[in-house]
């Protein structure tokens, strides 16, 4: 009997010691994150222990390891590190069915647990868009849907064109069989015109699981449109005599080809010196029968446009001298013509023939001529002032001659010149008598 006390004092006092050691002993984990067939490393410390085993267990309550010891035979479960301090093991080719609460514990007494919740991310597939028919034409309504599957959780699609976001789309999430991963779809409605043709049309998945790559698809459309028309000149001025080249400017799809070329809604009226090649209209020599509406027209399987242009030709622009008049101070009046030959073979005061090649407003000052008629101003200015002061001096010595001739007989100046007047009348008179 005193055995049997002695035995269960000393049964107590053990289990106060190893509870009193175990009050600071506190097994430590973390959840984990890892990606669809990745691996998943599980870590459990303790800080303090006296030698306490550790123990992992999976979900279901099924232990992996107990110390360094493997319980469960599956080969993807391996132990990466075991101590006093530290149970590690690792689950490799992780599957969407290994995504739980997994258990860590301390066999103390009484045991303690931690637990670590295994997160597993679906890997959404590689997205496909669907709708597209090769051709569009332009003024059809498109709609392209884009679709991914196997995603966990939802994935997020968004669209783009140009490298712009289109915000107005529709968005469709779907539970799969297995009821862990989604299936999502996105729609995305729009009117084509022909800006849109070659453009590229991009479905982006977004994921976690993507680590900040996304997944991408990509359409690029094909719109059919009527032609385009534009005609564009050679020279925004025509003269008389120049060569003209008008191009007509098509853009369409399918490509318009070839160009027709009307004038005033016939055919071409001088086909020798209207030259069509391509899409363009060569008129080599222009002249004032060329004047109409020029007509150009494009047709595709699409449908046709056209544009026109009205031609005007003008003159070439002529050089013409100037006349003098030079008044004189007499009662005389001299008109001066000037004609100064500038080269051996043109006359200033004819019409220059231009070179039909040359272009119009590169004609520049004559210095030469300039300074001819300048001199010529100058020469007739003289002359006048010479022929002026003759005609004076000749006055004045008349005058004079007069007033001798009649001072013999006459009491004054006046007198003397009219004596001398009736004197040369007589003389005239006299003269005639002779005669």
């Amino acid at each position: 009997m005193i055995w049997k006390r002695s035995a269960v004092l000393r049964f107590y006092s053990v289990c106060g010691l190893l509870l009193q050691g175990s009050q600071g002993q506190f097994p430590l984990t973390q959840n984990v994150t890892v990606v669809e067939g990745g691996t998943a490393i599980l870590t459990c410390r303790v800080d303090q222990n006296d030698n306490t085993s550790l123990q992992w267990s999976n979900p279901a309550q099924q232990t992996l390891y107990f110390d360094d010891k493997k319980a469960l035979r599956d080969n993807r479960i391996e132990l990466v590190r075991a101590s006093w301090h530290e149970l590690s093991i690792s689950v490799s080719d992780v599957s969407l069915s290994d995504e739980g609460q997994y258990t860590c514990s301390l066999f103390t007494m009484p045991v303690k647990t931690s637990k670590a919740y295994l997160t597993v991310l679906g890997v959404p597939e590689k997205p496909q868009i669907s709708g597209f028919s090769s051709p569009v034409m332009e003024g059809d309504l498109m709609q392209l849907t884009c679709k991914t599957s196997g995603s966990k959780p939802a994935a997020d699609i968004r669209w783009f064109k140009n490298d712009k976001e289109i915000k107005d789309v529709k968005y469709l999430k779907e539970e799969d069989a297995n009821r862990k991963t989604f299936t999502v779809s996105s729609t995305l409605d729009f009117r084509v015109d022909r800006s849109d043709d070659g453009v590229a049309v991009i479905c982006r998945v977004d994921h976690e699981a993507l680590n900040a790559t996304p997944q991408v698809a990509m359409q690029v459309l094909e719109i059919h449109y009527t032609p385009s028309v534009k005609i564009i000149p050679s020279t925004p001025f025509p003269q008389e005599g120049q060569p003209l080249i008008l191009t007509c400017e098509s853009k369409g799809k399918p490509l318009p080809e070839p160009v027709l070329w009307t004038k005033d809604g016939g055919e071409l009226p001088d086909p020798d010196r209207m030259v069509v090649s391509g899409r363009e209209l060569n008129i080599l020599f222009l002249n004032k029968t060329d004047n109409g509406t020029y007509r150009c027209e494009a047709t595709n399987t699409i449908g046709q446009s056209s544009a026109e242009y009205v031609l005007i030709v003008h003159d070439v622009p002529n050089t013409l001298l100037p006349t003098t008049i030079i008044p004189s101070l007499t009662t005389a009046t001299v008109t001066t013509t000037v004609a100064i030959t500038t080269s051996p073979t043109t006359s200033a005061t004819t019409s220059s023939t231009r070179d039909p090649n040359a272009l119009a407003g590169q004609t520049g000052p004559d210095h030469a001529l300039i300074g001819g008629i300048v001199a010529v101003v100058v020469f007739v200015t003289l002359c006048s002032i010479f022929l002026l002061g003759r005609y004076l001096a000749r006055h004045k010595g008349t005058y004079l001659t007069n007033e001798a001739k009649g001072a013999e007989d006459a009491p004054d100046a006046d007198t003397a010149i009219i004596n001398a007047e009736g004197s040369q009348v007589n003389a005239e008179e006299k003269k005639e008598y002779f005669i």
